[in-house]
C-alpha cells in the first residue's frame, strides 16, 4: 500500500499522516510507503523522520511524475490555496485549487490506463462551496442535497474540483470521494490566510498571551470542527466501501462532515469560561466588511445525517474543542488560566 498526501506538511497533512502512522495500515492493508508532497518542508519534522515516510518537495504539478513513478493505491489531496488569498488574487486561486487538483486527476488517470491500480483519491472541499444567493436562499439547516452557490472565489473553485472528481470517477478513471470541511477549530501554529482563520485565532492566541481581533460581529453563527474531528473525518471517508447502507458510501456524492454550530460569541463565552476574564479580555472585536463577507455567507446550521451513516460525529460543544486544544497543545499556551496547576487539571466538563 503506497499512499500520497498532498499538502503533507500543513497542518492537517501533518495530522493526518501521524493519525496513518499510529495505524501501520489502510484497510487491513500494511502500508509500505507515505508519501508526504508539498511546497515547502520543514527543516524537522517528527513525522518525515519514520521509515516508511518519502518526501516529495516543490510545486504539485512539477512533481506528479515522481509521485506517479510508482502505483499510487490512495491520495489525500489536502493541498489548496485558502479563502482570503483566493480572493485577493484570482489566478493564484485556479492554479493553485483547480489547475493542480485536474493535473492530479490526469495523472492518477494515466495510471489506471497504464494498467496500474484504479487510485482512491479523497478530494478536501470546504464549507465555502455553499452561499445564500438572493436569488436561491439556503434552507436553515443545510444537508448535501442543496443547491451549492458559493459566493467566493475559493468556494467556486472548490466546487469546480468536486465536478471533476466526481467525473473522474463516473468514468472509472478513479475512485473519488469528497469530504467537504467545516472551519477547522482550533488550529495550533501561526494564522493562514483563510477568511476564517480568526476563529483559530480568537483562541489560539489568547492563550500564549497574545493579543487577537475578531473581524466579525459576535453574533455571526458558524459551523465548526475540531482537528481531531476533521481527520477522524477524512479518514472515514477515504476509507468507506462503495454501496448503499450504514458505513458505505453511495456514488460520488460528497459528505459533510459533521458541524458543530455555534456563534462567535457563544465562543469568546467559552474562553472566558475556561481560562478567565484576563485571557478573554485580549480579544478585540473589530468588524472587517470583507472577511464578515465571505464568512457570513456560509452556511452554520447542517444536516448530519450522511457523515452519521459513516459512523462520524460533530463535536459535543466548543468548550470540549478547547479543551482538546489545551490537552494537546500545551506548550503553546502560555496564559496564566484559572487553575493554576496547568491544563491538565482544569474541572472537567459537565
Amino acid at each position: 500500500m503506497r499512499i500520497v498526501i498532498t499538502g503533507g506538511f500543513g497542518f492537517l497533512g501533518r495530522q493526518v499522516a501521524g493519525a496513518l502512522l499510529e495505524r501501520r495500515a489502510f484497510r487491513g492493508v500494511p502500508i509500505d510507503r507515505l508519501v508526504l508532497a508539498d511546497r515547502f518542508v520543514p527543516a524537522a519534522s517528527p513525522v518525515a523522520d519514520d521509515p516508511v515516510v518519502d518526501v516529495v518537495q516543490g510545486d504539485l504539478t512539477e512533481r506528479l511524475n515522481e509521485l506517479f513513478a510508482e502505483p499510487v493505491d490512495l491520495v489525500i489531496h489536502l493541498a489548496s490555496a485558502v479563502s482570503a488569498e483566493c480572493e485577493a488574487d484570482f489566478d493564484l486561486g485556479m492554479a493553485a485549487n483547480v489547475d493542480t487538483t485536474r493535473a492530479l486527476l490526469d495523472a492518477a488517470r494515466a495510471q489506471s490506463a497504464a494498467g496500474g491500480p484504479v487510485t482512491r483519491l479523497v478530494f478536501s472541499s470546504s464549507v465555502a462551496v455553499y452561499g445564500s444567493d438572493p436569488a436561491l436562499p439556503l434552507p436553515s439547516v443545510v444537508s448535501e442535497s442543496a443547491l451549492p452557490t458559493p459566493r467566493s472565489s475559493y468556494g467556486t473553485q472548490k466546487l469546480v474540483c468536486e465536478s471533476l472528481v466526481a467525473d473522474y470517477t463516473r468514468r472509472g478513471f478513479v475512485d473519488g470521494r469528497v469530504a467537504r470541511l467545516m472551519t477547522v477549530s482550533v488550529r495550533p501554529g501561526k494564522p493562514n490566510a483563510a477568511a476564517s482563520g480568526f476563529l483559530s485565532g480568537i483562541v489560539r492566541e489568547p492563550l500564549a498571551g497574545l493579543p487577537a481581533v475578531c473581524p466579525v460581529r459576535p453574533d455571526l453563527r458558524v459551523a465548526l470542527a475540531s482537528p481531531r474531528r476533521t481527520v477522524e473525518g477524512i479518514l472515514k471517508v477515504a476509507e468507506a466501501e462503495r454501496g448503499s447502507g450504514p458505513g458505505r458510501l453511495e456514488g460520488a456524492v460528497p459528505v459533510n462532515l459533521p458541524a458543530l454550530t455555534v456563534s462567535v460569541a457563544e465562543m469568546l463565552a467559552t474562553l472566558r469560561r475556561v481560562a478567565g476574564d484576563a485571557v478573554a479580555g485580549l480579544v478585540t472585536v473589530a468588524p472587517d466588511p470583507a472577511v464578515e463577507a465571505i464568512v457570513g455567507s456560509w452556511p452554520a446550521a447542517f444536516d448530519n445525517a450522511r457523515a452519521a451513516a459513516l459512523g462520524l460525529e460533530a463535536d459535543p460543544s466548543f468548550e470540549s474543542v478547547v479543551r482538546d486544544y489545551i490537552a494537546d497543545h500545551s506548550d503553546a499556551v502560555t496564559a496564566v488560566l484559572p487553575d493554576a496547576a496547568g491544563p491538565a487539571r482544569l474541572a472537567p466538563i459537565d
